[in-house]
């Protein structure tokens, strides 16, 4: 039930994703370094945060989840 004096965290909740919820993630240079779940997720319902290599293969999975994301190159960059 919603309480109409928390607005606020109704506007909190609809900024943040749903953890897990999704199993493939695109992210750019600017999300590093790359932990899971990520700053715009809900981590109240999440496993512990750990961070992933991604630099150099441009994907990694995560053990707790298996979420795959994936590092969006450069403008200009090959993948």
């Amino acid at each position: 039930m919603n309480n109409p004096g928390n607005r606020q965290s109704e506007a909190a909740d609809k900024k943040t994703l749903q953890a897990n919820a999704v199993n493939r993630y695109e992210i750019t240079r600017a999300d590093l370094p790359l932990h899971c779940p990520m700053d715009n997720m809900s981590r109240w319902n999440s496993h512990p945060r750990v961070f992933l290599p991604i630099e150099d293969s441009g994907e990694a999975r995560c053990p707790y989840c298996s979420a795959l994301y994936i590092l969006k190159p450069k403008i200009g960059e090959t993948s």
